[in-house]
């Protein structure tokens, strides 16, 4: 069982009588909003040309339908059907009562000078500060245009022989998150990072994963309004609840 066919298990007995309230699809994330007023976020994959000004095929249908249906769509070859479907998982698993800690995520991996940690996915805020520790810092990107990066072929040897790894949840939504998780080996510590991320450490036992850093949406209607106008994470700051989980 994959990744995504855990998370979709263990919501499913929650989505139960659960309908979707609203659907915003963003620029930069997006928000599914339940009828219990729960929200969840995602990020919105690039949009390749299609041929045609439509990128969903059910839009304009979506409020209404079984809070249950959208979070299949965390299985789907349709990368944008895939978000919704993580951020109906997150909207669902928001609820869930969890042990939860306010400390930020990157201090709580504890990182060495004598480590090697291998992160995938830019994350530009962090990697100064991560540098500072003086550790081997190793970028696995997909767009090879951002500077200091390694693609994903020997960014996978990397995540072999690395002692922290911190991976985007947006793996997740383009489908590699299997093959991320399958290249760690004896790692010290591992994160799923960023607002993207199922803070649910059920769905990754036996995976190397260590710690969940995710966003809980608190302030839905600004959210929304937010993630419309195609605001991004430093705008969104102020209507979220950043906290990690750990196994």
């Amino acid at each position: 069982m994959n990744i995504t066919e855990n998370l979709i298990e263990i919501a499913a007995p929650r989505s139960t009588g659960r309908t979707i309230a609203d659907v915003r699809l963003g620029l930069g994330y997006t928000l599914v909003e339940i009828n219990d007023g729960s929200a969840g976020l995602a990020w919105t994959p690039d949009k390749k040309q299609s041929g045609s000004c439509t990128h969903l095929r059910k839009a304009g249908c979506l409020v209404g339908m079984e809070a249950g249906e959208l979070l299949s769509w965390l299985d789907s070859e349709n990368y944008l059907e895939r978000a919704i479907g993580l951020a109906t998982f997150n909207a669902l698993n928001s609820k869930v009562d969890r042990s939860l800690l306010d400390e930020e995520s990157i201090s709580l991996l504890k990182v060495q000078a004598t480590d090697h940690v291998a992160m995938v996915g830019y994350f530009a805020p962090l990697i100064a500060k991560i540098k500072e520790t003086g550790c081997q810092l190793t970028i696995i990107e997909l767009d090879g245009e951002k500077p200091g990066v390694i693609a994903a072929g020997p960014g996978m040897k990397a995540l072999s022989v690395c002692d922290v790894a911190i991976i985007t949840s947006t793996s997740i939504i383009n489908n590699t998150i299997d093959g991320l998780l399958a290249a760690l080996s004896g790692n010290r510590a591992a994160v799923m990072l960023g607002p993207s991320t199922p803070v649910c450490p059920e769905a990754f036992v036996g995976t190397g994963i260590t710690q969940f850093s995710g966003a809980y949406v608190v302030e839905v209607e600004k959210a929304k309004m937010i993630v419309s106008q195609g605001g991004g994470t430093m705008l969104l700051k102020k209507s979220l609840k950043f906290a990690t989980a750990q196994i």
